[in-house]
């Protein structure tokens, strides 16, 4: 591993690659700790301690930016949101976008213009309702005299945090080491892994008298981690290897193909990408429901669509199952690959060319998003169970999913840094 390391360093190409990736990230938490103009800091961040049990999970994949309330408050959310979106309209709901998302490398560019616009105006959206909201929340003593400019204000103030999030995860995914906008949220989570350590400590491992207890929780929570990151990798490495045999051609006075291959088919094909999907979109009418806490129905949204909630764990698991499905399929559809090999003469060993091919593929891709669809789903709901039987506070139910997305990151980022290292003759962190 350390000559690997090494090995890292030796490629300039790479270097500098990491160097970028660094000051991107360096960038990103010095914002963290800049104040939204007109808003008292101080009022909303003691304000916000009592309510950290809501706003816990959003300020984790913040970075502790949420708590601040600065420029980076929004995060990366609505961004997300807008990706889920244009995904979902791309798929035969307006045309022009079914289009698009055919041509390749130009109408992922088109496509890419569009999520960012549809980033701005959502922005604008949850920035508004969010500085009205609070400032209903927590009085008018956090935004001073408040007008409808200074709600406008610190709604574009917001905005253009959460764009510039945008515009750094772009960056890093063409100049840095990739997967810019999961790396973003990687180094949110992972700035605030101290504090949560501490706050668990603090709160349920200095007891007097307790020790026997004390040491039962460590060991409980060191379990969970160690299980949730050995099956992350366990199921992230997985993959399932279709056979395809292309045929022999002749052009000309030289022959083409007669060879074996395989085609990579992996039981999580869509990584932690639906877990961030199904989080961002679960908590958002919770968020929204908090800013009017003396409603009824907001106190119904509040209590049944949080994620540790019966319906909303029920409404979290299928989610994730239901986004694993759809970004699996979005990034590798049968259709296309069985068209691809029967173009190219290819074709599975035992199954005809064409609609049977693509029927086998399809059902093959099922049932292995399935499994980690599955998988994904109950790795994400385990700390939630195991926290309220033991009693953890609900840091370590947020710091399951957190850590899910961590490693699988990680994991993603890794094989980024390994394809590099492969392409130079290098041995990698896998290809020992």
């Amino acid at each position: 591993m350390f000559k690997t390391l090494k090995n890292i360093w030796r490629v300039e190409e790479l270097r500098k690659r990491i160097i970028f990736t660094l000051f991107v990230l360096i960038i990103f938490r010095i914002g963290s700790f800049v104040p939204v103009p007109g808003v008292n800091k101080d009022v909303f961040t003691q304000t916000n301690q009592a309510g950290n049990e809501l706003f816990g999970l959003l300020n984790t994949f913040s970075g502790g930016a949420l708590s601040q309330f600065s420029i980076f408050a929004l995060s990366i959310f609505p961004y997300i949101t807008s990706s889920i979106i244009v995904q979902l309209l791309s798929m035969d709901v307006i045309p022009k976008f079914a289009e698009w998302n055919k041509q390749g490398e130009h109408g992922k560019k088109q496509l890419a213009q569009i999520t960012r616009y549809g980033t701005v105006i959502l922005g604008l959206i949850q920035a508004f309702a969010m500085s009205v909201g609070f400032n209903r929340m927590y009085g008018a003593e956090m935004v001073p005299g408040a007008t409808f400019i200074d709600y406008v204000v610190i709604a574009i103030v917001l905005t253009a945090g959460t764009s510039f999030l945008m515009w750094l995860g772009e960056q890093i995914t063409e100049r840095g080491i990739g997967n810019g906008i999961s790396i973003i949220i990687f180094a949110g989570i992972a700035a605030g892994i101290p504090m949560h350590i501490r706050t668990t400590i603090e709160s349920n491992f200095i007891q007097d008298g307790q020790v026997f207890m004390n040491t039962l929780k460590g060991l409980i929570i060191l379990l969970i981690l160690i299980l949730i990151i050995t099956g992350v990798i366990f199921i992230q490495q997985g993959i399932r290897k279709i056979p395809v045999q292309y045929a022999k051609r002749v052009v000309g006075n030289k022959m083409y193909g007669g060879q074996n291959t395989h085609i990579p088919l992996k039981i999580n094909g869509a990584g932690v990408i639906p877990v961030i999907f199904a989080m961002s979109l679960l908590q958002f009418p919770v968020i929204l429901a908090s800013f009017w806490g003396h409603m009824s129905w907001s106190k119904w949204i509040t209590a049944n669509l949080a994620y540790d909630s019966p319906l909303g764990m029920v409404l979290y698991v299928l989610m994730i199952i239901g986004f694993t499905f759809f970004y699996t399929f979005v990034q590798m559809n049968p259709n296309q690959m069985a068209d691809n090999m029967k173009k190219n003469g290819g074709y599975v060993p035992g199954i005809r060319p064409g609609k049977a091919t693509e029927k086998y593929l399809t059902r093959v891709m099922t049932r292995l998003t399935m499994a980690g669809a599955l998988f994904l789903a109950v790795i994400s709901v385990i700390p939630v169970f195991i926290g309220a039987l033991a009693g953890l506070p609900r840091t370590v139910q947020i710091g399951g999913t957190a850590l899910l997305i961590v490693v699988g990151v990680a994991l993603d980022t890794m094989k980024q840094i390994e394809s590099q290292l492969i392409k130079r003759h290098y041995k990698g962190f896998i290809n020992k």
